[in-house]
């Protein structure tokens, strides 16, 4: 979804970086840094009061987002961000690497989600119900049949969605999703349900895929077990609930993201919540205890 709040972001809870510094030499607390990224709050006209108190107390303000500032900024690869519904949001789609060039930006958006929470009745947009022509598409779009059109998948939790660049989606009310997505301040929206928000409708017409889309990827994921949800080109999710394999994680990598999914997770021993996202160096130092979960992201 949008990369960047449109509606005003009303808390900013900065927390310090942290060092858990013992006995080991320098060159082992460099591997073992631990920093916890800015976590900016945002209301949205589709967001909720109700959201799960391990985010933090809100005073009955609808929460809509919860995403991570990198302290890459604008330069960092992806975007992590947990969304709260209950209203169906825009429809839309995201361009791919080359048409977000053509047009001045430094890449194209593909997302993908995790759904963590459905209420009875959620569904989540995904893809088109049939192939469809361009001006049909146009019409749709502009007398509001356009959700007609629309894949709208009954949806659980543990469901898990990969949206390539191109795949026209939304998502409905009633859910609490984990979404990672590249890094671009990009979203074309094509259809909003009558709110008062500036629509893309050409731009978007342009990258749309007018045909259903099953991406390979989407599952429904066992919580219980460590999976590879996402294997690149633009970045990669490992959900774990166990023990990591080296080999998975092998390789030349600056810096690497938890996401815990539930409590039981720490860093070197350090408890990180629900709610939150840190960078680290070393992933082995990730440990979970029984029933704990976490996604650990990287490119």
């Amino acid at each position: 979804m949008t990369s960047r709040p449109l509606e005003t972001a009303i808390g900013f809870i900065k927390r310090p970086d942290t060092l858990r510094l013992d006995d080991m030499p320098m060159a082992t607390h460099a591997l073992t840094m631990l920093q916890r990224l800015e976590k900016i709050v945002v209301e949205k006209p589709w967001g909720r009061t109700d959201i799960p108190k391990e985010f933090g107390e809100f005073g009955g303000q609808r929460i809509g987002e919860i995403w991570f500032a990198h302290p890459d900024g604008d330069a960092a690869p992806f975007m992590i961000k947990f969304l709260f519904t209950s209203e169906r949001l825009s429809i839309q789609v995201h361009p791919d690497n080359a048409a977000a060039q053509a047009a001045g930006l430094p890449r194209g958006k593909e997302e993908c989600w995790l759904v963590l929470d459905a209420r009875p009745g959620a569904e989540l947009g995904v893809g088109l119900n049939g192939e469809i022509t361009r001006e049909e598409l146009h019409n749709a779009a502009l007398d509001g049949s356009i959700v007609d059109r629309i894949d709208w998948r009954r949806s659980k939790t543990n469901d898990f969605v990969y949206n390539q660049a191109g795949t026209i989606h939304a998502i409905g009310p009633g859910l609490t999703i984990v979404e990672i997505q590249q890094n671009v301040d990009c979203t074309y929206r094509i259809y909003d349900y009558g709110r008062a928000r500036e629509l893309h409708l050409d731009e978007g017409l342009k990258v749309s895929s007018l045909r259903p889309s099953h991406d390979p990827r989407d599952q429904s994921v066992d919580p219980t077990k460590n999976a590879m949800l996402v294997d690149g080109p633009h970045f990669r999710v490992l959900q774990l609930a166990d023990q990591i394999d080296p080999a998975i994680v092998s390789g030349n990598i600056d810096d690497w993201t938890v996401v815990p999914l539930s409590s039981g997770c720490s860093v070197d021993g350090e408890l990180i919540h629900l709610g939150e996202a840190v960078l680290i160096k070393d992933p082995r130092s990730i440990e979970l205890m029984p029933d704990s979960r976490a996604l650990l992201i990287w490119s």
